[in-house]
Protein backbone atom coordinates (compact mmCIF):
# COMPACT_ATOMS: atom_id res chain seq x y z
CA UNK A 1 0.00 0.00 0.00
CA UNK A 2 1.29 3.50 -0.93
CA UNK A 3 2.57 5.86 2.09
CA UNK A 4 -0.32 8.40 1.15
CA UNK A 5 -2.88 5.75 1.41
CA UNK A 6 -1.91 3.76 4.83
CA UNK A 7 -1.70 6.90 6.80
CA UNK A 8 -4.87 7.67 8.80
CA UNK A 9 -4.02 11.25 8.24
CA UNK A 10 -3.01 13.25 5.47
CA UNK A 11 0.12 15.52 5.86
CA UNK A 12 -0.72 19.01 4.45
CA UNK A 13 1.03 18.61 1.49
CA UNK A 14 -1.00 15.56 0.65
CA UNK A 15 -4.21 17.11 1.54
CA UNK A 16 -3.13 20.38 -1.13
CA UNK A 17 -2.10 17.18 -3.74
CA UNK A 18 -5.68 15.29 -3.51
CA UNK A 19 -8.03 18.79 -3.42
CA UNK A 20 -6.01 19.99 -6.46
CA UNK A 21 -6.37 16.87 -8.02
CA UNK A 22 -10.27 16.09 -6.78
CA UNK A 23 -11.25 20.00 -8.06
CA UNK A 24 -9.59 19.10 -11.63
CA UNK A 25 -11.45 18.71 -14.51
CA UNK A 26 -13.02 15.61 -15.28
CA UNK A 27 -12.06 13.62 -12.00
CA UNK A 28 -14.63 12.30 -9.73
CA UNK A 29 -14.47 10.37 -7.45
CA UNK A 30 -13.84 6.90 -8.97
CA UNK A 31 -11.39 8.31 -11.65
CA UNK A 32 -9.18 9.96 -8.58
CA UNK A 33 -9.27 6.25 -7.23
CA UNK A 34 -8.39 4.59 -10.17
CA UNK A 35 -5.25 7.61 -11.35
CA UNK A 36 -3.57 7.50 -7.64
CA UNK A 37 -3.94 3.72 -8.00
CA UNK A 38 -2.23 4.10 -10.96
CA UNK A 39 0.19 6.37 -10.40
CA UNK A 40 1.12 5.82 -6.67
CA UNK A 41 -0.31 9.29 -5.34
CA UNK A 42 -2.08 11.91 -6.12
CA UNK A 43 0.93 14.38 -6.59
CA UNK A 44 2.18 11.81 -9.58
CA UNK A 45 -0.82 11.93 -11.32
CA UNK A 46 -1.37 15.42 -11.17
CA UNK A 47 1.37 15.54 -13.48
CA UNK A 48 0.36 12.81 -15.71
CA UNK A 49 -3.01 14.36 -16.45
CA UNK A 50 -2.17 16.56 -19.40
CA UNK A 51 -0.77 13.36 -21.57
CA UNK A 52 -3.48 11.17 -20.28
CA UNK A 53 -5.97 13.82 -21.46
CA UNK A 54 -4.28 14.44 -25.00
CA UNK A 55 -4.21 10.89 -25.75
CA UNK A 56 -7.49 10.39 -24.90
CA UNK A 57 -8.77 12.58 -27.92
CA UNK A 58 -8.90 15.96 -25.67
CA UNK A 59 -8.35 18.63 -28.14
CA UNK A 60 -7.03 20.98 -25.22
CA UNK A 61 -5.86 19.44 -21.87
CA UNK A 62 -8.55 20.02 -18.79
CA UNK A 63 -8.19 22.53 -16.22
CA UNK A 64 -5.40 21.17 -13.36
CA UNK A 65 -5.95 23.05 -10.18
CA UNK A 66 -3.57 25.21 -8.80
CA UNK A 67 -1.83 24.49 -5.88
CA UNK A 68 -2.73 28.50 -5.17
CA UNK A 69 -6.23 27.96 -6.14
CA UNK A 70 -6.34 24.76 -3.75
CA UNK A 71 -4.59 26.98 -0.67
CA UNK A 72 -7.59 29.61 -0.95
CA UNK A 73 -10.38 27.04 -1.28
CA UNK A 74 -9.04 25.55 2.29
CA UNK A 75 -7.80 28.74 3.42
CA UNK A 76 -11.78 30.02 3.08
CA UNK A 77 -13.10 26.63 4.05
CA UNK A 78 -11.19 26.64 7.56
CA UNK A 79 -12.53 30.54 7.79
CA UNK A 80 -16.07 29.00 7.71
CA UNK A 81 -15.27 26.43 9.97
CA UNK A 82 -15.45 23.75 7.05
CA UNK A 83 -12.74 21.00 7.72
CA UNK A 84 -12.00 18.66 4.42
CA UNK A 85 -11.07 15.42 5.55
CA UNK A 86 -10.24 11.94 4.02
CA UNK A 87 -12.05 8.39 4.38
CA UNK A 88 -10.21 7.05 7.61
CA UNK A 89 -10.06 10.38 9.15
CA UNK A 90 -12.02 11.38 12.40
CA UNK A 91 -15.84 12.81 11.28
CA UNK A 92 -15.50 10.93 7.83
CA UNK A 93 -18.44 8.65 8.62
CA UNK A 94 -17.42 5.17 8.22
CA UNK A 95 -20.37 3.40 5.89
CA UNK A 96 -19.56 6.60 3.24
CA UNK A 97 -15.80 4.90 3.07
CA UNK A 98 -17.10 1.83 2.28
CA UNK A 99 -18.93 2.84 -1.40
CA UNK A 100 -17.19 2.69 -4.41
CA UNK A 101 -17.32 6.45 -5.24
CA UNK A 102 -16.44 8.33 -2.17
CA UNK A 103 -15.68 11.36 -1.97
CA UNK A 104 -11.68 11.75 -1.40
CA UNK A 105 -12.06 14.63 0.46
CA UNK A 106 -15.64 15.83 2.44
CA UNK A 107 -16.27 18.96 3.58
CA UNK A 108 -17.75 18.58 7.33
CA UNK A 109 -18.57 21.27 9.68
CA UNK A 110 -20.26 21.15 13.32
CA UNK A 111 -19.41 17.79 15.20
CA UNK A 112 -17.15 14.82 13.68
CA UNK A 113 -18.41 12.52 16.58
CA UNK A 114 -22.67 12.57 15.23
CA UNK A 115 -20.69 11.53 11.81
CA UNK A 116 -19.09 8.18 13.32
CA UNK A 117 -22.18 6.68 15.18
CA UNK A 118 -24.43 4.89 13.39
CA UNK A 119 -26.60 6.60 11.08
CA UNK A 120 -30.14 6.21 9.32
CA UNK A 121 -31.53 8.37 6.83
CA UNK A 122 -34.85 9.43 6.38
CA UNK A 123 -36.35 10.86 2.86
CA UNK A 124 -39.75 12.03 1.26
CA UNK A 125 -42.03 14.18 -0.27
CA UNK A 126 -40.49 18.14 0.00
CA UNK A 127 -44.60 18.76 -0.39
CA UNK A 128 -45.66 15.97 2.17
CA UNK A 129 -48.79 15.63 3.59
CA UNK A 130 -49.19 16.43 7.61
CA UNK A 131 -49.50 12.81 8.57
CA UNK A 132 -46.38 12.42 6.33
CA UNK A 133 -44.56 14.97 8.52
CA UNK A 134 -46.28 14.29 11.85
CA UNK A 135 -44.79 10.23 11.22
CA UNK A 136 -41.15 11.63 10.47
CA UNK A 137 -40.90 13.85 13.49
CA UNK A 138 -42.20 10.33 15.58
CA UNK A 139 -39.42 7.92 13.42
CA UNK A 140 -36.87 10.37 13.58
CA UNK A 141 -37.26 11.14 17.50
CA UNK A 142 -37.86 7.29 18.29
CA UNK A 143 -34.64 6.15 16.29
CA UNK A 144 -32.59 9.03 18.35
CA UNK A 145 -34.20 7.56 21.57
CA UNK A 146 -32.69 3.97 20.28
CA UNK A 147 -28.86 5.83 19.49
CA UNK A 148 -29.15 6.42 16.21
CA UNK A 149 -28.11 9.70 14.23
CA UNK A 150 -30.54 11.08 11.87
CA UNK A 151 -29.35 11.89 8.10
CA UNK A 152 -31.51 13.77 5.57
CA UNK A 153 -30.79 16.20 2.92
CA UNK A 154 -32.25 19.59 4.60
CA UNK A 155 -35.28 19.89 1.77
CA UNK A 156 -38.85 21.10 2.43
CA UNK A 157 -40.98 18.75 3.47
CA UNK A 158 -39.96 15.10 4.86
CA UNK A 159 -36.50 16.08 5.27
CA UNK A 160 -37.16 18.87 7.71
CA UNK A 161 -39.23 17.10 9.73
CA UNK A 162 -36.91 14.65 10.09
CA UNK A 163 -33.82 17.01 11.05
CA UNK A 164 -35.65 19.08 13.58
CA UNK A 165 -37.30 16.27 15.72
CA UNK A 166 -34.29 14.68 15.79
CA UNK A 167 -32.01 18.19 16.59
CA UNK A 168 -31.54 16.62 20.56
CA UNK A 169 -30.33 13.46 19.59
CA UNK A 170 -28.05 13.99 16.83
CA UNK A 171 -29.04 14.87 12.97
CA UNK A 172 -26.52 15.03 9.72
CA UNK A 173 -27.70 17.47 6.73
CA UNK A 174 -26.53 16.53 3.57
CA UNK A 175 -25.83 19.44 1.24
CA UNK A 176 -26.19 19.68 -2.71
CA UNK A 177 -24.15 22.87 -2.71
CA UNK A 178 -21.02 24.25 -1.43
CA UNK A 179 -21.50 24.76 2.86
CA UNK A 180 -22.22 28.57 1.84
CA UNK A 181 -24.48 27.65 -0.56
CA UNK A 182 -27.69 26.55 1.51
CA UNK A 183 -30.90 25.20 -0.23
CA UNK A 184 -33.43 26.00 -0.04
CA UNK A 185 -32.37 29.22 1.67
CA UNK A 186 -35.02 29.49 4.00
CA UNK A 187 -33.07 26.63 5.88
CA UNK A 188 -30.28 28.43 6.65
CA UNK A 189 -31.82 28.96 10.59
CA UNK A 190 -32.23 24.80 10.56
CA UNK A 191 -28.80 24.17 9.50
CA UNK A 192 -27.73 26.41 12.30
CA UNK A 193 -30.13 24.69 14.73
CA UNK A 194 -28.46 21.61 13.82
CA UNK A 195 -24.71 22.77 13.53
CA UNK A 196 -25.46 24.57 17.27
CA UNK A 197 -27.00 20.78 19.14
CA UNK A 198 -24.26 18.76 18.07
CA UNK A 199 -25.17 17.58 14.53
CA UNK A 200 -22.80 18.28 11.61
CA UNK A 201 -23.23 19.24 7.84
CA UNK A 202 -21.32 17.47 4.89
CA UNK A 203 -20.37 18.36 1.29
CA UNK A 204 -18.14 17.52 -1.41
CA UNK A 205 -18.73 20.76 -3.09
CA UNK A 206 -16.24 23.50 -3.08
CA UNK A 207 -17.00 26.65 -1.47
CA UNK A 208 -19.58 29.06 -4.24
CA UNK A 209 -20.97 26.30 -5.55
CA UNK A 210 -24.59 26.79 -6.31
CA UNK A 211 -27.02 23.37 -6.50
CA UNK A 212 -28.02 22.90 -9.90
CA UNK A 213 -30.55 20.00 -10.61
CA UNK A 214 -27.94 17.34 -11.37
CA UNK A 215 -26.00 17.75 -8.09
CA UNK A 216 -29.04 16.48 -5.85
CA UNK A 217 -28.79 12.61 -7.02
CA UNK A 218 -24.86 12.91 -6.39
CA UNK A 219 -25.82 14.32 -2.92
CA UNK A 220 -28.49 11.57 -2.44
CA UNK A 221 -25.96 8.42 -2.83
CA UNK A 222 -24.37 10.31 0.15
CA UNK A 223 -27.11 10.23 2.18
CA UNK A 224 -27.86 6.24 1.65
CA UNK A 225 -23.63 6.07 1.51
CA UNK A 226 -23.57 7.17 5.81
CA UNK A 227 -26.39 5.60 6.58
CA UNK A 228 -27.53 1.80 8.05
CA UNK A 229 -30.37 2.03 6.03
CA UNK A 230 -32.49 4.63 4.19
CA UNK A 231 -36.55 5.20 5.27
CA UNK A 232 -39.04 6.63 2.58
CA UNK A 233 -41.55 8.31 3.44
CA UNK A 234 -44.16 9.92 1.16
CA UNK A 235 -42.63 10.07 -2.43
CA UNK A 236 -44.88 10.30 -5.71
CA UNK A 237 -42.82 8.44 -8.41
CA UNK A 238 -39.89 9.32 -10.14
CA UNK A 239 -39.25 11.31 -7.17
CA UNK A 240 -35.41 12.29 -5.88
CA UNK A 241 -36.34 10.00 -2.59
CA UNK A 242 -36.73 7.08 -5.06
CA UNK A 243 -33.57 7.80 -6.42
CA UNK A 244 -32.10 7.21 -3.13
CA UNK A 245 -33.99 4.06 -2.46
CA UNK A 246 -32.40 2.90 -5.61
CA UNK A 247 -29.31 3.95 -4.98
CA UNK A 248 -28.97 2.56 -1.13
CA UNK A 249 -30.35 -0.56 -2.64
CA UNK A 250 -27.05 -0.72 -5.00
CA UNK A 251 -24.71 0.17 -2.13
CA UNK A 252 -26.30 -2.37 -0.27
CA UNK A 253 -28.02 -0.83 2.68
CA UNK A 254 -31.67 -1.66 3.85
CA UNK A 255 -34.75 0.08 2.27
CA UNK A 256 -37.51 0.27 4.28
CA UNK A 257 -41.06 2.52 3.13
CA UNK A 258 -43.93 3.82 5.04
CA UNK A 259 -47.27 2.36 3.06
CA UNK A 260 -49.67 5.01 2.21
CA UNK A 261 -53.00 5.07 0.91
CA UNK A 262 -53.65 3.98 -2.83
CA UNK A 263 -55.50 7.23 -3.30
CA UNK A 264 -52.73 9.14 -2.29
CA UNK A 265 -49.93 10.29 -5.27
CA UNK A 266 -47.28 10.70 -2.93
CA UNK A 267 -47.61 7.50 -1.53
CA UNK A 268 -47.38 6.02 -5.16
CA UNK A 269 -43.57 5.49 -5.01
CA UNK A 270 -43.28 4.12 -1.26
CA UNK A 271 -46.17 1.62 -2.07
CA UNK A 272 -44.23 0.62 -5.22
CA UNK A 273 -40.77 0.37 -3.15
CA UNK A 274 -43.05 -2.25 -0.65
CA UNK A 275 -43.71 -4.07 -4.23
CA UNK A 276 -39.84 -4.36 -5.10
CA UNK A 277 -39.17 -5.88 -1.67
CA UNK A 278 -38.19 -2.93 0.60
CA UNK A 279 -39.22 -3.56 3.99
CA UNK A 280 -42.82 -2.26 5.33
CA UNK A 281 -42.39 -0.29 8.31
CA UNK A 282 -44.85 1.49 10.89
CA UNK A 283 -42.63 2.25 13.86
CA UNK A 284 -39.05 2.81 14.71
CA UNK A 285 -38.89 -1.02 15.96
CA UNK A 286 -38.93 -2.00 12.53
CA UNK A 287 -35.91 -0.38 11.40
CA UNK A 288 -34.29 -1.53 14.48
CA UNK A 289 -34.78 -5.08 14.81
CA UNK A 290 -33.52 -5.28 11.11
CA UNK A 291 -30.37 -3.06 11.59
CA UNK A 292 -29.43 -4.88 14.18
CA UNK A 293 -27.22 -7.43 13.04
CA UNK A 294 -25.55 -5.24 11.19
CA UNK A 295 -24.41 -3.38 14.40
CA UNK A 296 -22.89 -6.53 16.03
CA UNK A 297 -19.95 -6.26 12.92
CA UNK A 298 -17.52 -3.96 12.71
CA UNK A 299 -17.06 -1.76 10.17
CA UNK A 300 -13.99 -2.14 8.24
CA UNK A 301 -12.82 0.41 6.05
CA UNK A 302 -10.90 -0.22 2.72
CA UNK A 303 -7.16 0.38 1.48
CA UNK A 304 -7.60 3.39 0.14
CA UNK A 305 -4.61 2.31 -2.34
CA UNK A 306 -2.74 -0.67 -3.48
CA UNK A 307 -0.17 -2.14 -1.14
CA UNK A 308 1.97 -0.76 -4.22
CA UNK A 309 1.77 1.54 -7.14
CA UNK A 310 0.04 -0.45 -10.24
CA UNK A 311 3.29 -0.81 -12.86
CA UNK A 312 2.20 1.61 -15.63
CA UNK A 313 1.75 -0.65 -18.46
CA UNK A 314 1.33 1.80 -21.26
CA UNK A 315 -1.52 1.06 -24.24
CA UNK A 316 -0.09 1.01 -27.71
CA UNK A 317 -1.95 2.96 -30.28
CA UNK A 318 -3.45 -1.11 -31.94
CA UNK A 319 -4.47 -1.45 -28.00
CA UNK A 320 -6.07 1.62 -27.73
CA UNK A 321 -8.17 1.61 -31.00
CA UNK A 322 -9.61 -1.54 -29.99
CA UNK A 323 -10.53 -0.58 -26.73
CA UNK A 324 -12.39 2.20 -27.86
CA UNK A 325 -13.97 0.44 -30.52
CA UNK A 326 -15.74 -1.47 -28.48
CA UNK A 327 -17.07 1.45 -26.08
CA UNK A 328 -20.73 2.65 -27.05
CA UNK A 329 -23.25 4.35 -25.17
CA UNK A 330 -24.37 1.19 -23.87
CA UNK A 331 -22.53 0.48 -21.04
CA UNK A 332 -19.99 -2.15 -20.93
CA UNK A 333 -17.86 -3.90 -18.04
CA UNK A 334 -13.83 -3.58 -17.61
CA UNK A 335 -13.61 -7.26 -17.60
CA UNK A 336 -15.73 -7.97 -21.24
CA UNK A 337 -13.54 -5.03 -22.64
CA UNK A 338 -10.30 -7.11 -21.01
CA UNK A 339 -11.28 -10.12 -23.14
CA UNK A 340 -13.02 -8.43 -26.29
CA UNK A 341 -10.27 -6.57 -27.03
CA UNK A 342 -7.09 -9.16 -25.64
CA UNK A 343 -5.22 -6.48 -23.71
CA UNK A 344 -4.17 -6.76 -19.97
CA UNK A 345 -6.50 -5.20 -17.49
CA UNK A 346 -4.09 -2.50 -16.41
CA UNK A 347 -3.87 -1.18 -20.60
CA UNK A 348 -7.86 -1.22 -20.47
CA UNK A 349 -7.52 0.90 -17.42
CA UNK A 350 -5.40 2.88 -18.54
CA UNK A 351 -7.01 3.81 -22.30
CA UNK A 352 -10.09 4.42 -19.88
CA UNK A 353 -8.42 6.97 -17.83
CA UNK A 354 -7.45 8.54 -20.92
CA UNK A 355 -10.87 8.61 -22.37
CA UNK A 356 -12.64 10.01 -19.17
CA UNK A 357 -9.81 12.95 -18.94
CA UNK A 358 -10.59 13.84 -21.99
CA UNK A 359 -13.99 14.28 -21.25
CA UNK A 360 -15.50 11.22 -23.80
CA UNK A 361 -16.45 8.51 -20.90
CA UNK A 362 -19.28 8.00 -18.54
CA UNK A 363 -19.34 5.58 -15.34
CA UNK A 364 -22.15 4.07 -13.79
CA UNK A 365 -22.71 1.67 -11.19
CA UNK A 366 -21.20 -2.04 -10.80
CA UNK A 367 -17.89 -0.70 -12.29
CA UNK A 368 -19.71 -0.29 -16.02
CA UNK A 369 -18.46 2.90 -18.72
CA UNK A 370 -20.48 3.82 -21.97
CA UNK A 371 -18.88 6.50 -24.27
CA UNK A 372 -20.14 9.74 -24.32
Amino acid sequence: MDNEQRTSHLSDAQRLDWLRLIRSDNVGPRTFRSLVNHFGSARAALERLPDLARRGGAARPGRIVSEHEAHLELTASKRLGVSLIAPGELGYPPRLALIEDAPPLLGIRGAPDALMRPMIAIVGSRNASGVGLKFAGALARDLGVAGFVIASGLARGIDQAAHRASLGSGTVAVLAGGHDKIYPPEHDELLAAILGEGGAAISEMPLGHVPRARDFPRRNRLISGVALGVAVIEAAYRSGSLITARIAAEQGRDVFAVPGSPLDPRAAGTNDLIKQGAQLITEAADIVTAVAPILERPIELPSREPDEAAPIDEPGSGDRARVTSLLGPSPIGLDDLVRLAGVSPAVARTVLLELELAGRLERHGGGLVSLL
